[in-house]
């Protein structure tokens, strides 16, 4: 009976162990299977936020990577017996493009600043007719200064990859005069003239 009842008792044991090894496997199985859920989640959630940071307006935010700032002399201007695009010159003109952008971005703040605190509806025709204009007004400012911004990010696209400050038709050096009036400029004076004669003549056929 000893011997029995001893045989018994190690059956029981040795079920108890493959119940807690097959119980434990489970556990781990779920666990890896919801992991990877929680993460790609969590990804998810993530990447929307960085977009949500990244675009102003439509206008995509970011800014190009670059390992350190150059340091300019105080009152630096770029001259002509320069090295054309020099590691100077592109800095001082990457400055005056995102100096340009913070301001446009201000003003687009207060634009719909503006537009939310107008919104209600004024109970007079002629006075509600004028407020329907001057939303015109401003709505058609802000797409300006949202294709404006636009061709700010692609001059500083073109800062990064070394193109900045040539002629994307004729490849040649825009003048440091022009680039100081207008640095979103892509083409040099000989080839804008050439295009506004161009515009001129499509205007008159």
């Amino acid at each position: 009976m000893r011997a029995q009842d001893k045989g018994k008792t190690r059956t029981k044991v040795a079920k108890v162990r493959k119940s807690g090894s097959a119980k434990a496997a489970k556990d781990t199985t779920g666990r890896a299977k919801s992991t990877p859920a929680k993460t790609v989640r969590a990804a998810k959630a993530a990447a929307e936020t960085a977009v949500k940071a990244e675009s102003v307006n439509g206008v995509s935010q970011v800014k190009p990577r670059r390992s350190s700032r150059t340091r300019l002399p105080k009152g630096y201007r770029p001259r002509d017996d320069e090295k054309f695009m020099s590691v100077q010159q592109r800095e001082y003109f990457r400055r005056k493009l995102e100096s340009w952008r913070a301001e446009l971005l201000a003003e687009t703040r207060g634009t719909i600043l503006h537009l939310q605190e107008n919104s209600a509806q004024e109970s007079d025709i002629a006075d509600r007719a004028s407020v329907e204009t001057d939303r015109l007004l401003e709505l058609r400012t802000r797409d300006r200064e949202r294709k404006l911004l636009s061709k700010i990010n692609a001059a500083l696209g073109r800062i990064e990859d070394g193109s900045y400050g040539y002629c994307i038709e004729t490849g040649d050096p825009i003048s440091l005069k022009r680039l100081e009036a207008r640095p979103i400029a892509t083409l040099g004076i000989d080839a804008q003239e050439r295009h506004e004669r161009l515009e001129k003549t499509y205007r008159d056929n």
